[in-house]
């Protein structure tokens, strides 16, 4: 009875043991394997697509005759991706918009002042090798309606043609998306960098009886939409 009652408990502290180290041992791997924390957010939507540079105003305009203006299959001008990727104002962000991009005139408080535009249109134009008199538009390749750097050469490019030219209407329509909850903000950027020609359609969106929609649901609709002073909020 003596031995029958010390192999009950042997094998007791034995099962007890074996459950510790299995608890011990599934515990090291979980600690090994942590759950996925959630991607970060970026003007790269897609997988392989580059983000957009941060805007900083110290970066060197290209030298000149360095940078070759494009056209889209309808003739209308492109700015060279390698001299004009696009760059991004840090302070806008998706969470903020409605204090920023959405509120009317306040592109205003962040447009560089003229003598600094000025220099940097006579760089960009020795850059893409136009001459000083080309009519055109010192443009923002991500406008400053869709939270564009203000002042980063890479975000500047002079646009041949009249003021406004047809790119401010497309900026309009893309800033319109943003601010009514259609596209995010992101996504804005990336296209007009793309391809301003096609950023509405690529950007998922059309017109649906004269109102800015989503292709897909076509009863969403723009809702939002300011006062822009011609080329003033780009």
């Amino acid at each position: 009875m003596w031995i029958s009652r010390w192999d009950t408990r042997s094998k007791l502290r034995l099962l007890l043991l074996v459950t510790a180290m299995l608890t011990v041992s599934a515990c090291g791997t979980h600690a090994a394997n942590p759950a996925p924390s959630p991607a970060p957010s970026s003007a790269a939507s897609d997988p392989g697509e580059k983000e957009l540079p941060v805007g900083d105003s110290s970066s060197p305009v290209p030298k000149p005759g360095t940078c070759k203006l494009g056209h889209s299959a309808s003739g209308e001008p492109l700015p060279d991706p390698n001299c004009t990727p696009g760059a991004i104002n840090p302070i806008v962000t998706q969470a903020n918009i409605a204090t920023t991009i959405c509120q009317s005139g306040w592109t205003k408080t962040i447009r560089p002042p003229v003598l600094r535009t000025n220099k940097i249109r006579r760089e960009i134009d020795a850059a893409y090798g136009l001459p000083t008199s080309t009519e055109g538009e010192l443009d923002h390749e991500v406008s400053l309606e869709l939270g564009g750097a203000p002042d980063d050469p890479r975000n500047l490019w002079v646009e041949p043609g009249k003021i406004p030219n047809p790119k401010d209407a497309v900026e309009n329509k893309l800033n319109e998306a943003v601010c009514s909850g259609l596209i995010p903000l992101a996504t804005a950027q990336r296209v007009i960098t793309k391809n301003w020609v096609s950023a509405i359609e690529d950007a998922g969106l059309g017109i649906v009886g004269g109102k800015l929609c989503l292709r897909d649901q076509p009863s969403r609709c723009a809702t939002h939409r300011m006062q822009h002073a011609e080329s003033g909020e780009n």
